[in-house]
């Protein structure tokens, strides 16, 4: 045992400790945040806009702070980086997260002193979690990989800005900088093909013990691993036993990189955001993400079905069911309020309080009023796949197409199998079916001749990654939607059917 894992132990235990008083008490811990988050904020311009001084309670905050996105809290942020104080937050951020957004163009979410421990610490209490609950800390001692972007960073005012998973790469902690891949050099290529053959340079011959990105990005890694070698990965890293992952549901991708690796091996889902850290994975037993409630980030949640209503309830932590599917509100020490982070969840655990993420409130296809979800396709491709286990799974994205030049309107799916189904017209059935018996609207719409069954497009090898890269977002913390309700990506897609 090496002396990494030696100290990981108590730590671990320490911090499992902490992890036990704040879940224990849950909805005080909230108020706290939500107290310190409003005292400190009431002299910033947004806080005298709003009437701050005048809060006293959520409901109080509800009246006075509308629920906003990007779009609505851009003029405060233009301010914050053409250089002004004390706009959103005491001072200035330390950090603006680079980020594309959709109608904006480039985000600049603020990163501030108070919020940095949040996205930290919370990977780090991940591993931690692990660690106390399988007492393994053996991986500590071995090589690390973060698959990452750049950590090269811009300014903006004095404000240094880049990137999330690069601002957060110069906070790794001393005691792993010397076990931690790649090297930084490595690590500022933008072109992401060029730097994954330098990453694949650097680990061949290292002892990789944990692995860590979002999955297609990884599997990827893997993919050119094994096509230097010929070799499962367990062959090439015999010590590898821990992968973490966020940014995508994993269940698509996990049959397939699990056959990758040759081995079954643990694995941590983390919930990081430009926004903030939400959740991780505390448990290998139990279902779900561990809600981060003492982080500086005070919850709001608003029932899915609400959301584009013109009241929408905003329920604090005590006021949620488990099974319901929410829209995310979030209010930070860095400086974002009401602010709408763009995903739904849905609670599997109160005791404590544990959730999943169930797709983006804007990702739907609603083309004839059948509001079909990310949640919904995924768990209908997932069930699929379990009756057809010859089938391994690259990637997929559904789209409804309205006018289809003959037959009737239909959604269509654009998936490109790592291995096909044998019969694929049976897999499409079976799925279109699963699909109707996850979502009654699609399922009447079929009944009553609106909507086709689905259209399955079988798409060439390599197509999402020969699209990502013709979108100019190839590799790093890009991820291709899982559905839209729209054509903009489908008539991109079209081209690489087979």
């Amino acid at each position: 045992m090496g002396i990494r894992s030696l100290l990981a132990r108590p730590f671990a235990a320490y911090m499992a400790r902490q992890t036990r008083e704040w879940t224990q008490r849950p909805a005080w811990y909230q108020q706290q945040v939500f107290e310190e988050l409003i005292r400190q904020a009431k002299d910033t311009a947004f806080g005298r806009d709003h009437g701050f001084s005048d809060i006293r309670t959520p409901a109080d905050f509800a009246k006075q702070v509308p629920i906003r996105d990007y779009e609505i809290l851009k003029p405060y942020v233009e301010r914050v980086v053409a250089g002004e104080e004390n706009v959103l937050w005491p001072g200035k951020p330390i950090y603006f997260a680079k980020t594309s957004g959709t109608t904006s163009g480039t985000k600049y979410i603020p990163i501030s002193k108070a919020s940095i421990p949040n996205h930290i610490n919370s990977a780090r209490n991940a591993l931690l979690s692990y660690i106390h609950e399988t007492g393994n800390a053996s991986f500590v001692d071995g090589d690390l990989i973060f698959l990452s972007g750049s950590p090269e960073l811009d300014e903006k005012a004095g404000i240094k800005t880049g990137r999330l998973s690069g601002i957060v790469n110069h906070h790794v902690p001393g005691y792993l900088r010397s076990n931690q891949k790649p090297s930084y050099d490595t690590n500022i290529i933008e072109d992401w093909e060029a730097k994954l053959e330098k990453i694949i340079d650097e680990t061949l011959q290292a002892n990789m013990t944990l692995i860590s990105g979002i999955p297609p990005w990884v599997q990827m890694y893997f993919d050119r691993i094994q096509a230097r070698t010929g070799k499962k990965i367990k062959d090439v890293f015999s010590q590898f036993s821990l992968f973490a992952y966020g940014g995508v549901n994993f269940e698509p991708y996990r049959a397939r990189l699990f056959e990758s690796i040759g081995k079954k091996i643990d694995s941590i889902e983390m919930y990081p955001a430009s926004e903030g850290f939400i959740a991780y994975q505390d448990s290998q037993r139990e279902p779900g993400l561990l809600l981060l409630l003492n982080t500086g980030i005070f919850y709001e949640f608003i029932p899915a079905e609400e959301y584009y209503s013109e009241k929408p309830r905003r329920l604090t932590i005590s006021e949620v069911e488990v099974g319901k599917n929410y829209a995310l509100v979030i209010n930070t020490n860095a400086g974002l309020w009401g602010y709408s982070i763009g995903d739904t969840v849905k609670f599997v655990s109160k005791d404590p309080y544990r959730l999943v993420v169930t797709g983006r409130i804007k990702h739907f296809i609603s083309a004839f009023g059948e509001h079909v979800i990310g949640e919904e396709v995924e768990k209908a491709m997932k069930l699929t796949m379990q009756q057809f286990p010859e089938v391994e799974l690259v990637e997929f994205t559904v789209a409804p197409n309205v006018s289809p030049a003959e037959g009737m309107p239909h959604h269509e799916w654009f998936v490109e199998f790592a291995r096909a189904p044998k019969d694929i017209e049976a897999f499409s059935l079976k799925l279109d079916q699963h699909l109707r018996d996850l979502n009654v609207y699609y399922d009447d719409l079929i009944t009553g001749s609106i909507l086709r069954t689905l259209v399955l497009r079988s798409l060439k090898p390599q197509s999402f990654i020969d699209y990502m890269k013709s979108q100019g977002k190839l590799g790093g913390q890009n991820k291709v939607p899982r559905l839209s309700n729209d054509r903009k990506i489908a008539d991109e897609l079209v081209k690489f059917a087979l």
